[in-house]
């Protein structure tokens, strides 16, 4: 509680206390009230009770605690790619993934006073990122912090007219803030992807196109991932995601997280996974889960 900005303080002791009343509506978000992940519960389960969490480990582990029913947690984005340690976090977590849901991405620059005198712009990382251009015009400094509503909550607290938080538009009305500009993003199509975070797969299997989320890692020979990935494609799998990653500072074991539509008890699924096996020192299964959006 006390990691969070003092304006913020008293939105999230009720929310938290909403939450330990029924645990098992509760969905776990990183951020303070009015992020991102925040409006991503509120669209994605209409219902749910949103339990704000200072980190992402935070949020994992009030589902392993029991605290939360799930979490819903971003894992990458369209123009600033993945998140960053969730690569990491997700596998050694012991969670499932049950679900994704893809939230637009619009952020506000608000603050105290006017847009002129502004020098320095609060945010995540990832939300500079995604705001460069526009900042840099208009010589703004970048300063990154933990969350973007926990942003717009600390130039409250800083009550400084040159500090303003990029912020998701919610924040603003939730902190008593001025709206300064509107429709930051380098470009229109900011999509930020969200996966739902379970302690257990779903007792039966969704129904409609399903996506499976596994992590692998190839055998130290040559042409090791082509032959790994010759399965997929004589099978007709579709691969939608691969992305390589370095563990533990090591550059002698790639490992990769993959996204492929179907599940494994598809038949052609099946056949391509046994070949992977082959070819890999090991392969992970982090969920199946239902397709919110297209792919392709």
């Amino acid at each position: 509680m006390e990691k969070y900005p003092a304006p913020a303080r008293p939105i999230v002791a009720a929310m938290l206390e909403a939450a330990a009343r029924e645990p098992a509506r509760a969905v776990a978000f990183q951020g303070a009230p009015g992020a991102n992940s925040h409006l991503a519960v509120e669209q994605a389960l209409p219902g749910a009770l949103p339990l704000p969490c200072f980190s992402f480990e935070d949020a994992i582990d009030a589902v392993k605690e029991g605290q939360a029913g799930c979490a819903l947690i971003p894992i990458e984005n369209s123009l600033h790619g993945r998140v960053a340690d969730m690569h990491f976090l997700l596998p050694e977590s012991g969670l499932v993934i049950t679900g994704e849901y893809f939230l637009p991405i619009r952020y506000s620059l608000m603050g105290l006073g006017p847009i002129e005198g502004i020098r320095d712009a609060v945010s995540h990382p990832q939300a500079l990122g995604q705001c460069r251009r526009w900042l840099r015009a208009r010589n703004i400094t970048p300063v990154p912090y933990a969350d973007t509503a926990g942003a717009a909550a600390l130039v409250v607290e800083m009550n400084d007219a040159g500090v303003a938080a990029l912020a998701p538009p919610l924040a603003a009305g939730i902190y008593g803030l001025e709206t300064l500009a509107e429709g930051l993003a380098d470009s229109e199509d900011n999509v930020t992807r969200f996966v739902v975070l379970a302690r257990e797969a779903r007792a039966e299997q969704p129904e409609g196109k399903l996506m499976t989320t596994f992590i692998f890692e190839v055998k130290n020979i040559p042409a090791a991932l082509y032959k790994a990935m010759g399965g997929f494609a004589t099978n007709g799998v579709n691969m939608t995601k691969l992305e390589s990653y370095q563990r533990g500072g090591s550059f002698a074991a790639t490992e990769f997280f993959t996204d492929i539509e179907g599940s494994p008890d598809d038949p052609a699924v099946k056949r391509a996974l046994e070949e992977l096996a082959f070819h890999t020192k090991w392969v992970r299964m982090l969920g199946t889960y239902p397709q919110a959006r297209p792919r392709g």
